[in-house]
């Protein structure tokens, strides 16, 4: 999909796990194939290859690893940004919580958010991704209206990645997608 200016809608998935084979990792990993679908350009960002601290352990920005870097220009050039996290003790990851709060206005605002929750658990991932409507809001950005909390997580998935229920599937799709069909609105009208 075009913005304004003829490039393509550039999403970037921000995964709030660092384990390998996480389920929030292939519910990004499907959420992404819908905004592929719809004409993006996509990206996974996997936050253990950037070597991020904590915001406050170093004395100023300029001591900050690259790869902090690195991710802020990533986040900074994308038009729509999913973030996907489990749900760990009522709230999002830790890492991703570091992550956001290496980051703010520069690389969030105006932007629009798609959320994705996973959790081990029957009830969902809806205290994260309640958390995470907020932090957006607060960066001021646009977070889409549908958001996706997938419950067992352990055993929702089948061992490619892919949900085994057809109306969960959907609605991850979903999400990749309104990021992308709002983001081209939000960038046409710029």
């Amino acid at each position: 999909m075009k913005g304004s200016d003829n490039q393509s809608i550039y999403v970037v998935a921000i995964c709030g796990s660092l384990r390998q084979g996480s389920s929030t990792h292939a519910a990004l990993q499907i959420a992404l194939s819908a905004a592929e679908e719809a004409g993006a350009e996509v990206e996974l960002l996997e936050l253990s290859k950037y070597d991020l601290v904590f915001q406050g352990s170093v004395a100023s920005e300029s001591e900050y690893p690259p790869g902090v870097f690195r991710l802020r220009e990533k986040v900074k050039r994308a038009h729509g940004i999913l973030l996907g996290s489990p749900e760990y003790h009522g709230s999002f990851s830790g890492v991703l919580k570091s992550a956001l709060d290496l980051m703010g206005f520069d690389e969030f605002e105006n932007k629009v958010i798609g959320l994705v929750g996973v959790s081990g658990g029957r009830m969902g991932a809806v205290n994260a991704l309640s958390m995470l409507r907020t932090v957006g809001t607060a960066l001021h950005a646009w977070v889409v209206p549908n958001d996706v909390s997938i419950p067992n997580s352990s055993q929702a998935f089948d061992g490619n990645g892919n949900l085994h229920d057809a109306e969960l599937t959907t609605r991850v799709k979903a999400v990749g997608k309104q990021v992308v069909e709002f983001a081209a609105l939000r960038n046409s009208a710029e």
